[in-house]
Order: structure tokens, then sequence, then C-alpha cells
């Protein structure tokens, strides 16, 4: 690929992130992405990416290579007797790290937040995020650390951590947009690594198999 045509690719996938993350994914017609794009061409989508499921898998990408090559780094430092929270804290600070490193203003948040609102768009995410070695093995060290709660229960909560994840993350991104924070992306990040080992480690009550159907268990 030339570096005209992949700057070109850049720059729509750019207009598309801010789009798509202020107004919602199925707001967003291809002919608006271009023209934000500044670019006369209303093919462009077509030709650089096949279509509109071809332009969010290249957008998920984009968000998703970079947390997994610092979670592998982290994984391989990871020593056999490390606890849960140095195991959470693999499948959670990449994703804040990643978000502090982007230019300002940055959409990536918001962007994936409106990925997850649609569920055809969402499985996109789930599936580039949940089929990795690292991944699997971070959840069987998790439900090592937690033998005694039922891994129905372990399911819902991961899926309920990966909401509340990507929850703050994208209302903390919408606030520095505003000016209203400034951005310490690392402290969001411990916070909600606190947050998410009391969670997931709470004693377990009662059943929690409804949870299983309702509850996507991704992880940024």
């Amino acid at each position: 690929m030339s570096g005209h045509s992949e700057r070109a690719r850049e720059v729509l996938l750019d207009a598309a992130e801010e789009l798509y993350a202020c107004h919602g994914i199925d707001a967003v017609s291809s002919r608006r992405i271009t023209e934000h794009a500044g670019t006369a061409n209303h093919s462009a989508i077509a030709y650089h990416f096949g279509s509109r499921d071809g332009l969010l898998r290249a957008l998920i990408e984009r968000s998703v290579l970079p947390i997994d090559a610092r979670r592998q780094q982290l994984v391989a430092e990871l020593g056999e007797e490390a606890g849960l929270r140095e195991v959470l804290a693999c499948r959670i600070l990449p994703w804040l790290e990643h978000l502090g490193q982007l230019p300002a203003p940055s959409w990536r948040a918001r962007f994936l937040f409106q990925v997850r609102t649609v569920p055809s768009v969402g499985r996109l995410l789930t599936d580039s995020i949940l089929h990795g070695e690292d991944i699997e093995r971070l959840n069987l060290r998790t439900a090592q650390q937690l033998e005694g709660i039922p891994a129905a229960v372990l399911r819902a909560r991961s899926g309920i951590m990966g909401h509340l994840v990507l929850g703050i993350s994208s209302q903390y991104e919408q606030r520095i947009h505003e000016g209203a924070e400034q951005a310490d992306w690392l402290a969001v990040g411990y916070f909600l690594l606190d947050t998410c080992v009391g969670m997931i480690s709470a004693p377990s009550t009662q059943r929690a198999d409804f949870m299983v159907t309702t509850v996507d268990p991704t992880f940024i």
C-alpha cells in the first residue's frame, strides 16, 4: 500500500471513529464519513475497507492490537505466585495505558462504548478480544484464584466489569474533551483495578445463571 493510500485510510478511520463516538454506529452513513474526512470520493470506504463492517473491523483492530501487545508483555512478566490483583492488572491496565497514549482529543473509548451497544457490531469486538491465548491464560488464572465462586458467577461478573471499565473510560474521555478533567488515565486505571478486584472476589450467595445470556464477558 502506498504512503498516500495509507494516509487516506487513516484519515477515514479517524473521521469514522469520531462520528461513531459522537452519534452512534447506526446514525452515521458512509457518505457522512467521507465528507467529514474531507474527500469528495464517496466510494472511498468501499475502496479501502470493502464495507461498513470492514471499516468497523479495521477500527477495532486498530484499538485492540496495541493493547494485545502490551498485555502479552505483562503476561510474560507475571510470576507463578501472582495474585488476583496482578492477574486483573494484565486485563485492565493496558487499555487505560493505551487511552493515555492517544493524541488529544481522543474518541477511542466513546467509539468502543458505542460498538458495544449494537449487538451485531459488538460481536466484532468480542471476537477480536476473547480468542487470544493470553486472554485464555488470564481467565484460567482468575478462576484458579477464585475456586469457591461458581463459573457462571465469574462469567457474569466479568461481563459487568467489561461494561464498567469501558463505561467509566468513555465518561472520563468525554470529561477530558469538555475540559472538566485533566487527563490522568493511569490513576483511573488503578481505581478501576481496585474496584474490579473487590467485585470479582466478593462472596457468592446466589446463583447467577440468569446473567450468563444477558452479560457479554468481554474485557477490553
